[in-house]
């Protein structure tokens, strides 16, 4: 345990390009991009009947969260990533503070695409970094699970660098998916999230 706390030091973590900050300052509070202004599709998808872990080393059934009573937002990241992952993260963190008590209401799920390094604790520290409250899981498993999920959602990459900044959103009880392949800010978020509820 102790050899992969040093894998991960948390001092090195906080440490960002300045570009990624000033990315994550614009999309964290810029309210004003018009509504159709970011690449957004409604997608069906078959969800796959695995067993992944979370953050706390529980094996939980994918599809059976997925099909659960309260709508999903998900991403797919890794913990040591320092590009596009933490503006995702910064954003799930954003929202779960914006929503206060009603947050509880909705699930976030980070899946992991570094499954080999991101192991719980890997994964627990970096919900902790973003401050994550209770209904946001991190989710890792064997690697044949992962690529399933990642295939599933049309996700797959072959290098973890090269992954896009996906976010997808699913109201309980549809079929179909929001599949938004772009950073979002903040507010965005919250409106994509809040027009899902009322379906």
């Amino acid at each position: 345990m102790e050899k992969m706390k040093t894998q991960y030091p948390r001092t090195k973590q906080f440490v960002y390009p300045a570009q990624l900050l000033l990315m994550i300052f614009f999309l964290s509070v810029n309210p004003c991009r018009a509504a159709t202004d970011y690449d957004k599709k409604i997608v069906q998808y078959t969800i796959p009947d695995v067993i992944l872990v979370n953050q706390d080393g529980q094996k939980v059934n994918f599809k059976e969260i997925i099909e659960s009573d309260k709508p999903v937002i998900l991403d797919f990241i890794y913990g040591t990533c320092t590009t596009i992952c933490p503006v995702l993260s910064i954003g799930f963190s954003h929202f779960q503070k914006k929503l206060g008590p009603a947050a509880q209401d909705v699930h976030l799920i980070s899946i992991s695409i570094d499954p080999d390094n991101d192991t719980p604790l890997v994964m627990k520290e970096y919900l902790e970094r973003y401050d994550a409250q209770p209904g946001w899981d991190f989710l890792t498993g064997k690697r044949e699970d992962i690529f399933q999920v990642m295939r599933a959602f049309d996700a797959f990459v072959t290098n973890k660098m090269d992954h896009s900044p996906l976010t997808f959103l699913h109201a309980s009880g549809d079929t179909k998916w929001i599949r938004i392949n772009e950073l979002l800010s903040s507010a965005d978020l919250i409106k994509e999230y809040n027009a899902l509820s009322k379906k």
